[in-house]
């Protein structure tokens, strides 16, 4: 555990919530200090939900320490359970709790006694795992409940749909764009004649978790969250799943395929070449953008991306593979994960960055000044610091990053979505030449720190005075250039000459 005020990944915790606030009708109790409940108030403003999230704390306070908790944690189960009448409480346990290694699943058991609804316990390593892990493994958790609960009760429907069936797993509250990516792939699967059987955990009702496998195969768009309980249908029912994240041209086309395979080797006749042309050619501009002049001036120029596997990984290879762009490192910051994204990105950019350190992540930003950059909400005000632009595509994100209007990632509409996005990322043709022209977006305020919080230079009244003359728009590079003339020889105060010393000798 360490202290950060920054984190890509939420604590365990928050994965739980989500999962358990995206269903119908669940309610979750966490057993947390006053604080840890900040998830109500984080998914009611960037959701913007008309409804009160259905999460509630049973604070760890003096005297719960004093007495212990059972006795608090039992009446606030089963005082939910009588006033909201939900299908299932999930106790979520947090650090603190883990700490008191107090008995959570005798509490859940005390509890089950008297409650109406089912009341189960996230089994979760809050110190070993983070969000995007535990919402995983609650996800699976809950979906195996509630098939072994049908199972013994005899309740488990048998055989397959009629048609071709999906369940699309993996859409959670607070997920990058995840609305609109599932409205997108519900009408992508009505297209190719394929019957959306059930979408989870978002929306869904516990009780119809029963009738998972009667699809044809899963859809798990997000590596992060679903394979899990993809992986545990394939193994009780012998599902097939398809993994591969349908965004960008080539990969929609690619998703399109293994699809094609699955249901033909069930007994369908489907061949969708046709349907992915006509997409292609028609339905998404991005394949006629790319071969645009306007995409020609992109050719080359230098990008960054970071985030989580499934969107860090898409966007590397949609802009080295279909927009041209030269992507000089790519980076996720899901370390448990790692070889997966090293395998996907390799051969599409320059250096691959796996790290949870977003001063390492700036740093790195800094070294190599990009075009543009592509990564999460910090990156963009690394990006503001450094003058580059910044186009999000993977959470952690500012409400700025859930529209209210219609943007999918995912499907041929995403498509278009994002060759927009990294269009509009790039500072280009006459934007370009007015920012050098008139100074740019000048500003007499100086950054005097790097992009790390720490800085073993000092920069004398003089110096700061002539950084201050150069146009805003290159400012930060000089100042980089100089300061890294000045430590490769030993230069502790910055003054007037150094600046022009470094001017000299490296162009700045």
């Amino acid at each position: 555990m360490k202290l950060a005020y920054w984190m890509y990944a939420g604590p365990a915790h928050i994965g739980t919530l989500r999962i358990a606030s995206s269903f119908k009708n669940v309610h979750a109790i966490m057993h947390a200090p006053l604080g840890d409940d900040y998830f109500n108030v984080m998914r009611s403003m960037l959701e913007r939900e008309r409804d009160f999230t259905p999460v509630t704390a049973s604070v760890v306070d003096r005297n719960v320490l004093a007495r212990g908790s059972q006795e608090k944690v039992v009446n606030n189960i089963t005082r939910k359970d009588a006033e909201e009448h939900p299908d299932l409480i999930v106790l979520t346990p947090t650090c603190t709790s883990s700490i008191l290694q107090e008995d959570l699943q005798n509490f859940v058991e005390r509890a089950q006694l008297e409650a109406k609804g089912d009341v189960m316990l996230a089994d979760v390593n809050h110190y070993r795992v983070n969000e995007l892990q535990a919402a995983d493994r609650t996800l699976h958790q809950i979906v195996q409940f509630y098939i072994e609960k049908a199972r013994k009760k005899g309740e488990l429907p048998e055989g397959k749909t009629a048609k071709p069936s999906v369940n699309i797993i993996g859409i959670s509250t607070l997920g990058f764009h995840n609305q609109h990516d599932s409205t997108e792939l519900k009408r992508l699967m009505a297209d190719l004649g394929i019957e959306v059987n059930a979408v989870i955990p978002e929306g869904a009702s516990v009780h119809e978790l029963k009738n998972l496998p009667r699809a044809w195969f899963n859809l798990c768009p997000y590596r992060e969250l679903g394979l899990m309980a993809a992986s545990y249908l394939e193994a009780e029912f012998g599902m097939p799943y398809v993994d591969i994240t349908p965004m960008g041209v080539v990969e929609t086309a690619r998703c399109i395929r293994k699809i094609q395979q699955i249901v033909n080797a069930q007994g369908a006749d489907v061949d969708y070449e046709d349907f992915i042309n006509e997409q292609t050619l028609h339905v998404s501009q991005a394949a006629w953008f790319s071969r645009s002049i306007d995409c020609q001036n992109l050719t080359g120029k230098k990008a960054v991306v970071f985030g989580d596997n499934t969107h860090a990984a898409a966007m590397t290879k949609i802009l080295a593979r279909e927009m041209g762009i030269h992507v000089v490192w790519a980076g996720t910051y899901c370390k448990y994960d790692a070889d997966w994204f090293r395998e996907q990105v390799s051969e599409y950019c320059d250096q691959v960055i796996i790290t949870d350190d977003h001063g390492q992540i700036g740093d790195a930003i800094a070294r190599v000044e990009p075009a543009a950059i592509f990564g999460t909400q910090m990156e963009r005000h690394v990006g503001k610091r450094l003058n580059i632009p910044c186009g999000v595509i993977a959470a952690p994100i500012h409400i700025q990053n859930f529209p209210i209007g219609y943007k999918p990632f995912m499907g041929y509409e995403g498509t278009n979505q994002i060759a927009d996005l990294v269009y509009n990322s790039f500072t280009l043709g006459m934007e370009d030449h007015l920012l050098e022209i008139f100074g740019g977006h000048d500003t007499k305020e100086v950054i005097t720190k790097g992009i790390s919080a720490e800085s073993d230079l000092n920069w004398t009244k003089d110096g700061l005075a002539e950084l201050n003359k150069i146009p805003g728009f290159i400012r930060g590079k000089v100042k980089r250039n100089t300061e890294k003339f000045a430590r490769e020889r030993g230069i502790k105060d910055i003054t007037v000459e150094v600046l022009y010393a470094a001017k000299e000798a490296v162009g700045a």
